[in-house]
């Protein structure tokens, strides 16, 4: 195998495969990527057995063939290399040895045989349809950070990807939760996901597809079955297991009777919760919410640390309440509000409080608030 390659495409190539690959391995071979050359594309492919991505970029391929090289490794010799070079890549097939070439730079990596890959068994998706990548974007941008880290609720740890009945008819809907916050997200459901079967996409899948959906002209494949879960540009390919669980009644834990609407300019809020947790020790110390008629006060008292007050001025008619939340999980929610306005809608200090964007109900968060 022999073939031309310019380096920022060769980068970006190699990056993704090695963001897959899992750096702590008992199996050698998962640390490799295998390089397959043909006609004028070569592709790069990695596993972790749960993830599986292939980049096939265009290069000057001199001889076709295949080979597996150590993905970090070839990672950071091609991110050192100038901007614009041009790299050869050689595989000696005899010696078990490729050659990576640009300008005076030579280097000499050891290869695996790529009979020894692993590639994932095709699944039988009973759902394909496409979606743009803006679409996909908001969807799991704006749930992502909800995930739960704890294992032992393993079923808590990813997006849950289906199909919903939303206000104005069948959505395609992602949720995710912790137990603390919850975030829902609402698209138009896309034409020939009408049968698509929820599933659970694992945290680390929804991290490698970010990098699928900056090109806001793309249009991504989704092809979903009981097992796995496939996003696709002509270029990448992203095929991830889904996690083998099943994803709480979610529905329960959003309040419907909360009557009391906060009003407040977001980006303001987020800047006033960040400013007054600054004396907070710890990050997860509440902050205090006191609402009286337009105004909001926003406090923190912490004894070995000291205090912190800031007023706002807001849209709230309703009577006093005072309500405490964690600091992080406010900065989260408010984070990710695209309009002017976020809408809080409270019912007492001991029960779950609803945000949404505005009037805009096709994103709903739900967070739990903390005794203060």
């Amino acid at each position: 195998m022999k073939f031309s390659i310019e380096r920022g495409t060769l980068l970006r190539a190699v990056g993704q495969a090695q963001s897959v690959v899992e750096r702590r391995n008992t199996i050698p071979i998962l640390a490799n990527v295998l390089i397959e050359a043909e006609g004028d594309k070569v592709s790069f492919r990695a596993t972790d057995l749960d993830i599986e991505v292939v980049d096939k970029v265009s290069a000057q391929v001199e001889r076709a063939g295949a080979t597996t090289v150590p993905a970090v490794t070839l990672h950071e010799i091609v991110r050192k290399l100038p901007d614009g070079a041009l790299v050869e890549l050689a595989d000696d097939g005899a010696a078990g040895r490729m050659t990576v070439r640009a300008g005076r730079s030579h280097f000499t990596l050891a290869t695996l045989p790529r009979e020894d890959f692993p590639v994932m068994a095709t699944a039988e998706y009973s759902s394909n349809f496409a979606a743009a990548a803006p679409v996909l974007r908001r969807l799991f941008d704006k749930s992502k950070f909800a995930i739960s880290t704890e294992e032992t609720r393993y079923y808590l740890n990813g997006v849950y990807m289906h199909v919903a009945d939303g206000e104005g008819g069948r959505v395609l809907r992602c949720v995710a939760t912790d137990g603390h916050r919850l975030a829902r997200i609402d698209a138009a459901l896309p034409e020939g996901a009408e049968t698509m079967p929820g599933v659970i996409v694992p945290r680390k899948t929804v991290g490698e597809l970010r990098k699928l959906l900056d090109d806001d002209e793309a249009q991504i494949a989704v092809s979903v079955s009981e097992t796995k879960v496939r996003f696709a540009t002509p270029e990448i390919t992203l095929i991830s297991k889904v996690i083998d669980g099943t994803f709480p009644d979610y529905s329960r834990v959003i309040p419907t009777g909360n009557t009391r609407r906060l009003e407040v300019d977001a980006a303001e809020f987020a800047q006033a919760v960040d400013r007054v947790a600054t004396v907070s020790s710890e990050r997860s110390r509440a902050v205090k919410l006191a609402l009286e008629e337009d105004r909001l006060t926003l406090s923190v008292n912490a004894p070995d640390s000291g205090a912190a007050e800031e007023e706002l001025a807001v849209a709230y008619g309703d009577e006093r309440l005072e309500i405490g939340f964690n600091a992080k999980y406010l900065l989260e929610i408010a984070s990710q509000v695209d309009r002017e306005n976020a809408v809080f809608l409270f019912n007492s200090a001991g029960d779950p409080t609803l945000m949404r964007e505005g009037n805009d109900s096709s994103a709903v968060y739900v967070v739990m608030p903390m005794r203060v």
